[in-house]
């Protein structure tokens, strides 16, 4: 820990370079640009909570899913990663036994550690995210004081990369380097966040998207046994693929889904119930298949055609780790295509039957297959229904697919992204060294 004028003063001469070449890329404009980013927070911070204190810098990823979509609520297998997209914070302790976070954009919020229960009033809100992180670390015996943050981010909000539980690492990673020698390892902070959001957020989402932001690179996760999920880091060298990972955003409209995006589950634990589960990951594949007639009676076909994705798409998982492990990035690729397939044939989560005139998601997958066959790979991205695609997209072909894209659904719709080889971290000189 050091005066914030040191910092800004080894920003400025570059010290902080092979860092940010290690989590944002090796390209000097992306370098230079992350330097300035992080002077100018410091220079906020500063502006709201006093100049020249002892600050530390961190950093934690947004994620995309890679493999398995809809496959975690049925306790099933995911391969995600943490990407180059990023919420930062400029930290300092104090003395006040109070957490205070002022994200650029937002307003302070500002949590009591001498009460960290459910406060009602903070439900959908920032702060209760803080508060239930704080929480879950103190209640499993984690040392919490009090801190001055000022944050920013540039992970993208609405296209699945999930900003909210880059957040929550961030809060858990500073929590675990400042007051508790780093003891608090990748997988329980992630675990801390999903508490967070759940118990005091009030949004009962997975594991996954806390579990790609916390540890970083590619992860495959089994979430079988789903309060003790296990998990894997999937170790390749994304940088020197020869590809680029770009998220399409078709700018859909959201609005008046959630019964859609409900559906997903229901239907399938309709189907497990009959098999005598709770969900798909309980109950046996062949045994399905034999009652296949009895159960489009009972659930309908969709719900059929859902579970045989699930089936199919949490068996791939292991093969696209397996793919990565062993560098052979043409099959990872078939997979990740089969996958896409699969959603859209089966999930059907491409688009939403009572808008068919809205089916960006479609012509986006459509353009992309057009331009990459036999040389990338596509898929839907996420929920789906009126979101985000993914494209693997060789290096030479970039520029190319980009303003293909862009021209259809606007500029600034296609992010050029890539895989992040570290999760939450605190920014040191030389970091991945």
């Amino acid at each position: 820990m050091e005066k914030s004028s040191n910092v800004i003063s080894r920003l400025e001469q570059g010290q902080f370079d092979k860092s940010f070449s290690y989590l944002y890329g090796n390209d000097e404009g992306k370098i230079k640009a992350q330097a300035k980013r992080y002077q100018e927070l410091i220079g906020l911070f500063e502006e709201l909570f006093g100049k020249d204190r002892e600050i530390e810098l961190f950093s934690a990823p947004g994620r995309t899913e890679v493999g398995g979509n809809h496959t975690d609520h049925q306790h099933g297998r995911v391969l995600a990663a943490s990407v180059n997209l990023d919420v930062i914070g400029v930290v300092s302790p104090n003395n006040d036994n109070v957490i205070r976070i002022k994200s650029v954009g937002y307003k302070m919020d500002t949590i009591d550690l001498a009460d960290l229960s459910v406060q009602k009033n903070e439900t959908n809100k920032a702060a209760s995210l803080i508060r239930g992180v704080a929480a879950r670390c103190r209640e499993l015996g984690y040392k919490v004081s009090g801190f001055d943050a000022y944050t920013t981010s540039n992970v993208l909000k609405g296209s699945g990369l999930s900003s909210s539980a880059a957040f929550e690492v961030l809060v858990g990673t500073i929590i675990s380097y400042l007051f508790n020698n780093q003891a608090i390892d990748a997988v329980q902070i992630a675990q801390f966040g999903q508490y967070a959001e759940n118990v005091y957020f009030g949004k009962m989402s997975g594991l996954m998207d806390q579990m790609a932001s916390s540890v970083g690179s590619f992860v495959e996760i089994d979430f079988k046994d789903n309060k003790n999920p296990v998990i894997e880091k999937v170790p390749f060298d994304f940088a020197h693929s020869g590809y680029a990972l770009c998220i399409v955003d078709t700018h859909g409209n959201h609005a008046d889904l959630s019964d859609e995006y409900s559906a997903m589950p229901i239907e399938m634990k309709q189907v497990a119930k009959m098999l005598g589960g709770e969900v798909l990951r309980e109950t046996d594949e062949q045994e399905f298949y034999k009652k296949i007639p009895e159960i489009r009676k009972a659930c309908g076909d969709r719900a059929v055609l859902r579970s045989i994705h699930f089936f199919d798409d949490n068996n791939r998982v292991p093969k696209e780790a397996a793919a990565l492990k062993a560098g052979d990035f043409e099959a990872f690729k078939s997979l990740i295509i089969e996958s896409g397939h699969s959603s859209y044939m089966y999930l059907q989560n491409v688009f939403c039957c009572k808008t068919p005139h809205e089916q960006g998601l479609s012509l986006a997958l459509a353009l992309s297959e057009k331009m990459l066959s036999g040389k990338g790979a596509w898929r839907v991205h996420g929920g789906g229904l009126a979101g985000t695609i993914q494209a693997f997209v060789p290096n030479e072909m970039l520029e190319e697919y980009k303003e293909t894209i862009e021209h259809v659904f606007g500029a600034g719709s296609c992010h050029v992204l890539s895989i992040r080889p570290v999760g939450g971290t605190k920014i040191t000189e030389g970091l991945g060294e």
